[in-house]
């Protein structure tokens, strides 16, 4: 008789207020919630929070502001003093484990303890520079939170008693790795104010994506949440491999959820940058070099990190999806020969080369790899839970997807139909030998659901929308696919070159990658070198030299003005000149981020 574990029932907790009003006082900052609960008070000369009972109205204040925000995400040290990061929106998204969940729609930090004392010039210029960071990333997308319920672990982990205990509050139940406000709540935290606590995790989606589907008369709930890890939280081309310590760049647990007649089924993937020690630092070209760095500790960074992933999940399934050739060559051979001296039982490494066994439209020919892995797959299993909430069956280990940028070569391959079908099947919804395409609504819905997963993950990692998102939400290349691959490619270029060096910048700020400390040499130098290593100079100069080079040429009739030909010659060796030297000095040009190295 098979033997099952009972799911802990959750002991109930107080959650967190919803609606806070703030009042905006000359020496305080002071959080009413709506609920009758104790104030949060927070001084606005030193900084300092305290939980008070009333109000601190003085008689001689006749006009106070006041407004109504949904949580305190936390503070954050400047030169200048605290600033404090408010909920000012939020959205109903939808419901995880049977608690609403919110996307914040707007933030706002609060100047608290601003000093004047500012000595120096430099320190002026830093603080800005600071402030400029953090209206970046008052505009973070994809911040979601729930009053209720941790969203930070996934179902299975979340139902172990061994590694959560309930009775704790949620900022101390919740997973540190895909925390995005840990450092920031430490504010609260050492103050014993940390009932006011509100944890923020990052998500790859402009909502929670869930779908209520009729299948066969009876209702299905699909569900699709995304953590991202904030310990090499960045942009795509700053934020590339592994740091020393195993963390890789762009790391994403992916968890799919099924809800079907009071069953609960769970699968769980990840998908990650390589975790090499490599970089490809932007300078103009459409594709930087490729290299890897540090060779010598390449091994053990690999290694720290499967250890941590088998820790975590159990075995672990590799699955490389890069080129084998070319210029991503270096990172497969590099990546292979530390993964073969590691493989075991419980760590398998499977390469396929996505390009050369599908091209850019038989992406059909990924079914080869699928069974492949299908005996792992199954060895793997999934989480599920019955009516009686009693666990069936446990996910005992993870497919790790990558590919360069972990976005859309995995999100073609990670939108596999199998898992969906294997709790169907145990369920006993679904027959045997029963497919999802048999069923053309629970077909276009889950085919959806990734999609707009992919489009996301892609959103926060690159800023445009996934690549060879048509495959995914039609099953085939279209012509408009193609010219929305073309347009977002552009874009990437385009952001990837010019803006990502301050969006990186903003993410390890807030993250607390970086500490903003007194005394400290200036991270944003600003000479005669930065002044002329400016895109927007240098592309203004190119500009009005070419401008007249072309009037040089209009002015008369060339075979009469020997000069003329002379001077449009001398333009159009000026224009040359400038353009050859932007060109060889492009990383010079980029905008690159000034806080943290690539890699510590």
């Amino acid at each position: 008789m098979e033997k099952f574990d009972e799911v802990e029932k959750c002991i109930p907790l107080p959650g967190l207020c919803g609606q806070l009003r703030l009042w905006e006082l000359p020496e305080h900052f002071v959080f009413q919630p709506l609920d009758g609960r104790p104030l949060l008070s927070i001084n606005r000369l030193t900084g300092t929070p305290s939980l008070i009972n009333e109000i601190p109205l003085s008689t001689n204040q006749t006009s106070v502001q006041t407004m109504i925000v949904y949580g305190v995400a936390g503070a954050i040290k400047l030169l200048a003093g605290l600033y404090i990061l408010v909920i000012t929106g939020r959205e109903c998204v939808g419901q995880y484990r049977g608690h609403p969940v919110f996307r914040a729609s707007s933030l706002r930090f609060l100047h608290c303890a601003v000093r004047d004392d500012l000595s120096f010039q430099e320190q002026k210029k830093d603080e800005y520079q600071y402030l400029r960071l953090l209206k970046i990333a008052e505009t973070t997308p994809g911040l979601y939170f729930s009053y209720e319920v941790d969203l930070t672990r996934n179902i299975q982990i979340s139902h172990d008693p061994s590694k959560v205990q309930r009775s704790q509050s949620l900022w101390q139940q919740a997973d540190p790795k895909f925390l995005w406000n840990r450092e920031m709540l430490k504010f609260l935290t050492e103050a014993n104010t940390s009932t006011y606590c509100m944890t923020l995790f990052l998500d790859d989606k402009p909502r929670f994506q869930s779908k209520r589907i009729l299948v066969n008369d009876r209702f299905i709930t699909l569900s699709l949440v995304s953590r991202r890890a904030v310990d090499r939280i960045g942009t795509r081309m700053w934020r590339r491999g592994a740091d020393l310590q195993g963390n890789v760049a762009n790391f994403v647990e992916t968890e799919q959820m099924l809800e079907l007649d009071g069953y609960q089924a769970s699968y769980v993937l990840v998908r990650g940058s390589i975790p090499v020690l490599w970089e490809q630092i932007v300078d103009l070209t459409y594709k930087p070099v490729l290299s890897t760095v540090y060779p010598s500790q390449t091994p053990k960074v690999v290694e720290r990190h499967f250890q941590d992933l088998c820790e975590k999940y159990g075995s672990v399934l590799a699955v490389d999806l890069i080129n084998q050739q070319g210029l991503e060559g270096v990172l497969s051979v590099a990546y292979k020969n530390a993964m073969i001296k590691l493989e075991n039982e419980k760590l398998k490494y499977v390469p396929f080369d996505f390009h050369r066994v599908c091209g850019q439209i038989h992406f059909d020919k990924l079914s080869t790899l699928h069974d492949q892995i299908a005996e792992q797959l199954m060895q793997q299993g999934f989480y599920l839970v019955n009516s009686e909430r009693k666990v069936v069956q446990a996910q005992n280990g993870v497919v790790r997807t990558n590919c360069i940028d972990c976005l859309d070569r995995v999100n073609v391959t990670q939108a596999t139909r199998r898992a969906l079908e294997a709790q169907l099947q145990k369920i006993g919804f679904f027959k045997l030998q029963e497919k999802i395409e048999h069923h053309p609504c629970l077909e276009k819905h889950f085919n959806h659901l990734w999609a707009d997963h992919g489009d996301e993950i892609s959103i926060q990692y690159t800023g445009t929308p996934a690549l060879k998102g048509d495959f995914v939400r039609h099953g085939r290349r279209t012509i408009s696919g193609f010219i929305q691959d073309g347009i977002s490619a552009l874009t990437r270029y385009y952001l990837n070159n010019f803006k990502d060096g301050a969006r990186q910048d903003a993410m390890d700020l807030v993250a607390g990658h970086y500490v903003v400390t007194r005394g400290k040499p200036s991270p944003f130098p600003f000479g005669l070198h930065e002044a002329i290593t400016c895109m927007p100079l240098a592309t203004s100069l190119i500009l009005l030299l070419f401008v007249c080079s072309a009037l040089s040429l209009r002015r008369g009739k060339l075979e009469k003005d020997p000069g003329q030909l002379f001077n449009a010659v001398v333009w159009a060796t000026l224009t040359a000149s400038i353009v050859s030297a932007v060109r060889l000095n492009g990383r010079q040009f980029c905008s690159r981020p000034r806080l943290c190295k690539l890699i510590s």
